[in-house]
């Protein structure tokens, strides 16, 4: 954090040796940390476009942001399942277009858009579980597409569905929805998993050992929202009970059994450098 004091900076950037978190031969000779003050922080999400994990399951509709502003239409559907990086798709063309967001909308949400003097892109995203749009909020919605053909913008809209299933009671604003192009990102597979996985961990500072990535990967429910669920519950508890991210809590967190070691090639001892994860954070994480 910005406002940190030059100890506080110190302490965070100590060797392993001197951290009781990163010393295996510490926590063997029953070594404890005293107590430690956890902050619970979000995460801040890397949303460049270098930071965008590109993979067969989402690489068509990567190109279709690419080469914006060369669309057929003035409006692009991008659908995809939660999680799976609709948003920062959204954020990498705002980034490059200029463009409003709008998250959620309501009719209220959608008038600002509206009043835009100028060929602007536009980012709409649904509600997270495309409920149905109120009436006054399907004709803003209409309005909007509209105006974006007349004055020669971009607009981008972003759900788990495509547009042909929304649930849409206005005739015009559904003919125009049904013949919009859709960009879908699919389901991913273990290889992308585990790319997602390495992404979400640095995002909160943490590098974990490729056990254990292999173990989650393997293991764990192939979708998005998973994957990110699951790291926010390893790296919860891994601080609260003061130990990294190993193989043995991988496991402990996946639900699974215990005596199922080595079948990944993952067997090293659980505390072992081998399975860790690198406790090395970036400052405001922790305070001893």
């Amino acid at each position: 954090m910005s406002d940190q004091s030059d100890d506080d900076q110190a302490e965070d950037t100590t060797t392993p040796s001197r951290d009781p978190f990163s010393t295996t031969s510490e926590r063997r000779s029953g070594h404890q940390p005293g107590p430690q003050l956890v902050f619970n922080f979000p995460a801040r999400p890397a949303l460049g476009r270098a930071d965008f994990l590109v993979a067969p399951c989402n690489a068509t509709a990567v190109a279709w942001v690419d080469r914006w502003p060369d669309w057929p239409g003035a409006t692009l559907a991008l659908v995809g399942p939660a999680g799976c990086g609709k948003t920062h798709l959204a954020h990498v063309l705002a980034a490059r277009a200029g463009a409003l967001i709008v998250e959620h909308p309501s009719a209220a949400d959608l008038h600002p858009a509206m009043t835009l003097d100028r060929a602007a892109t536009v980012v709409v995203e649904r509600d997270p579980a495309d409920q149905a749009l109120s009436a006054e909020t399907e004709e803003a919605l209409l309005h909007l597409m509209n105006l974006t053909r007349e004055r020669g913008g971009s607009l981008l809209l972003t759900a788990r569905s495509a547009p042909v299933r929304w649930p849409v009671a206005l005739p015009d604003l559904r003919s125009r929805l049904v013949a919009l192009p859709v960009a879908e990102i699919t389901p991913p597979d273990e290889t992308l998993l585990e790319m997602v996985l390495i992404k979400l961990f640095a995002d909160r500072q943490v590098i974990v050992a490729p056990a254990v990535v292999r173990v989650l990967a393997s293991r764990m429910e192939r979708s998005f929202a998973a994957t990110r669920a699951l790291v926010e519950r390893l790296d919860a508890l891994a601080w609260a009970r003061g130990r990294p991210i190993s193989v043995a809590l991988a496991r402990e967190v996946l639900g699974a059994s215990a005596g199922t070691g080595g079948e990944d090639g993952d067997n090293e001892d659980e505390d072992g450098d081998g399975n860790g994860a690198d406790f090395s954070r970036g400052p405001g994480r922790r305070v001893g």
